[in-house]
């Protein structure tokens, strides 16, 4: 709903929209500009989703959307409303694939340009046609991208970095057209000398193919590894989906029928077996079990449930059949609401403009106003047309961003490859900028602050109870169960005590505990309520035992024999030995860690106080998690979240910049900016200081490119460029951003691998 100017409020609509023609985040920030523009609207475009999320009243149609975005120069498709929308994976594929096909064609019809016109001795007779030859495909081929790009921004008034590139290439490959179709530079026998002195010269016999052709390549290669990162943008969404059953046994007629869970309807019957996934939203009409809800709600310990009570499509039946009815399918289920509020939060995440595309925002048009006025200038003072379009030509050509091309591709090479090497995988240069930015880091605690894995952690006994026979009977009787509690008991006294003896007339009751004989002794393992069936009483001791170890947040499990309780055995979801550490590293780094959880809140405040952290957010939905990490934006924070599990992927995609451990689910992966792959929470801080240390160096490649394009511009207005000096400046440029990026090489982790 939305409010107008006389306070009435009006209803709202939104939709999202497919874009098309984009090529650097400058073209979003057009679009959004244009569409917030229309009244009522409110729209955010997301350059690497390629989608356009807009809120609009009613007073607005679909199609006044889609005319603004056209009349802009771009195409825009709405989606359909479905559990998550997505552009065909096999259309990126192939952009991808044209991509990098037009970045190697273009590579090596260069290498020999460029070799041939910095090296003056390899310069045979008719060495300036063979480069001709070689790079008009680059120009004209490689370049396309660009020049296309650059025609539409013309059409629209607007300028970009493709504008500066296209104007650059084309310029230096008319003039070396012209320099040897009618000046000196096609004579055979000509080279080009080596030479340091600034002369003005009226640059009949210069060419510049090697600038036309490297600048092609190197801007390829950047746009070859964005495009490889925008490729993954829907990853996130798809790895939600998989998760869920993808058939389901239903009950018809009395029977069972095996089905494609796309036929499940409303109201159906469906049987969930021990160990399958539940096929979607519904509740239960017979059965009792325990259902491992973690990818839901993060809490570590399976729910008990029976009839008349509402389970989750995607999460896993751990205990017995359970008989449910369907009450939510397709779009309406909470896993599709929790795709939705991942690609929700991925298009309503502001782009980070690339660096380059905002300096060249002022830069661009500076450099054509500059070309212009040199030409009027030259023409004006009587120098002839000649010695006037040189200098002109000569302004864009040294304008056109050689380095700039290598600026962020080899930092983000250099950078990816030495996170890789230390665990930690950064998917794309829009990730770095807010990792320079984050002051606050929300921690999930299953399985990214602890293991995630029950574990024995304590055993009481009563003073006539020896601990090794507590173990040895408890741990037999558990060990014939399936449920992920009983497990944990019965690995850790096999730890313990070696090989358990078996167990004879075993019976489980759901939700309460077993019963069992083990060498003669007959055990019960449970639920306080399940020991008193058997009449079996709680002695003193061991009940307060039992509250101090739920007290500390632990799950607890009574065990008797003989009459009375014996021994109470505590389980818990353990700390990462490194997680104190962790915590320690990400203060050091100025950052506030808050441990957010959908686990109860005794034990978040108990896990938060063995590593160091005082704020605790716990007992939050995913949903939930989300609206945290929103509110602290708005409060101005810049948020990181690291998570795990599929309960994080919303989160991790609302965060200004999310980690995932690799340890964790596809979805958290994909949904997050940063993997960390070692599944070790310091990892989080070294992913965190070497993507600033990556931005901090793309960001001096920017500057030393720039400065050498601003301090030659001078030089190329008063006709002084010598072709040789500008060459052999575009390579040393190249050169040190190149060098500069491989300091990334030297980076080392701040804290020192378990």
């Amino acid at each position: 709903m939305g409010t107008d100017s006389a306070g009435l409020v009006r209803a709202t609509r939104q939709i999202e929209l497919a874009i098309g023609g984009m090529t650097c985040a400058s073209c979003a920030a057009r679009i959004e500009k244009k569409l917030n523009r229309i009244d009522g609207v409110s729209a955010t475009v997301n350059y690497a989703t390629e989608k356009a999320w807009v809120t609009y009243p009613e007073s607005v149609s679909v199609d006044d959307l889609v005319t603004t975005v056209e009349a802009t120069g771009y195409t825009a498709t709405p989606l359909a409303a479905s559990p998550v929308s997505e552009a065909s994976e096999s259309d990126t594929d192939d952009e991808t694939a044209g991509l990098r096909r037009r970045l190697w064609i273009s590579a090596l019809l260069a290498a020999p340009v460029v070799v041939l016109a910095m090296v003056p001795a390899w310069q045979f007779t008719y060495w300036q046609w063979l480069s001709l030859a070689l790079a008009a495909p680059v120009v004209v081929y490689g370049g396309a991208p660009f020049h296309r790009a650059a025609w539409a921004n013309l059409r629209h008034g607007a300028a970009t970095m493709d504008t500066l590139i296209s104007m650059g290439t084309l310029a230096a490959f008319a003039w070396s057209l012209w320099a040897l179709f009618f000046g000196t530079a096609g004579v055979p026998g000509t080279t080009h000398g080596f030479t340091l002195a600034i002369a003005r010269q009226d640059g009949m016999d210069s060419i510049y193919l090697e600038v036309a052709s490297a600048v092609t390549v190197f801007i390829l290669a950047g746009r070859y590894v964005e495009a490889r990162a925008k490729r993954r943008a829907g990853a996130a969404l798809r790895a939600l989906l998989e998760l869920g059953a993808k058939d389901v046994s239903v009950l018809r007629d009395g029977r069972e029928q095996r089905i494609p869970i796309g036929q499940l309807a409303v109201g159906d019957l469906f049987v969930v077996r021990p160990g399958e996934k539940i096929a979607t939203d519904g509740t239960i009409q017979d059965g009792a079990s325990a259902v491992d809800v973690s990818m839901l709600t993060g809490e570590s310990v399976p729910v008990e449930v029976g009839v008349g009570d509402t389970v989750v499509g995607a999460t896993v039946n751990v205990g017995g059949r359970l008989i449910v009815r369907a009450e939510r399918v397709g779009a309406d289920t909470q896993l599709a609401q929790m795709a939705r509020l991942v690609e929700q939060a991925q298009t309503g995440k502001a782009a980070v403009q690339r660096l380059a595309d905002r300096i060249s925002a002022v830069f661009v048009p500076i450099v054509i106003g500059l070309a212009v006025a040199t030409l009027g200038f030259w023409l004006g003072t009587g120098n002839g047309p000649a010695a006037a379009f040189t200098a002109a030509v000569a302004v864009l050509i040294i304008a056109c961003p050689c380095a700039l091309g290598l600026a962020t591709p080899t930092a983000l090479l250099v950078g990816t490859g030495r996170g890789a090497q230390l665990g930690i995988l950064i998917k794309g240069p829009e990730v770095l900028e807010s990792t320079r930015r984050i002051d606050t880091v929300l921690l999930d605690k299953t399985g990214t602050v602890t293991s995630g894995r029950m574990t024995l952690v304590d055993v009481a006994t009563t003073e006539d109870t020896d601990r090794g026979t507590a173990l040895r009977l408890v741990g037999a009787a558990e060990a014939a169960s399936e449920h992920p509690i009983a497990q944990a008991i019965a690995a850790g006294a096999r730890a313990e005590v070696g090989d358990l003896p078996p167990v004879t007339e075993f019976t489980s009751t759901q939700g309460l505990g077993v019963t069992g004989t083990v060498e003669g002794t007959r055990v019960v393992v449970g639920r306080a309520t399940l020991l008193a069936q058997h009449g079996l009483s709680v002695p003193v001791e061991l009940d307060q035992a039992r509250q101090a170890a739920e007290a500390a947040g632990r799950t607890v499990i009574l065990a008797g024999w003989n009459g009375s309780a014996r021994a109470v055995f505590a389980v818990a979801d353990v700390v990462k030995p490194t997680s104190a550490a962790a915590v320690a590293e990400l203060r050091r780094l100025g950052l506030t860690p808050i441990l957010l959880t959908g686990d109860n809140a005794t034990v978040a405040r108990g896990i938060a106080a063995e590593v160091g952290i005082d704020q605790v957010v716990a007992e939050v939905l995913p949903a939930g998690k989300v609206d945290v990490i929103k509110d602290l934006q708005r409060q101005g924070k810049v948020v990181a979240m690291v998570g795990d599990g599929v309960n994080d992927a919303a989160a991790l995609a609302q965060a200004d910049l999310g980690l995932a451990m690799g340890t964790g689910t596809d979805a958290a992966i994909e949904a997050a900016d940063l993997t960390l792959v070692r599944g070790d929470l310091r990892a989080a801080a070294d992913a965190i200081r070497l993507s600033r240390r990556t931005l901090a160096i793309i960001k001096g490649n920017l500057f030393w490119a720039f400065a050498y394009n601003v301090a030659a511009l001078p030089v190329a207005a008063a006709g002084l460029l010598n072709p040789m000096i500008a060459g052999a400046a575009m390579a040393l440029s190249s050169i040190f951003v190149v060098t500069n990026s491989l300091r990334l090489r030297r980076f080392r982790p701040g804290t020192v691998p378990a």
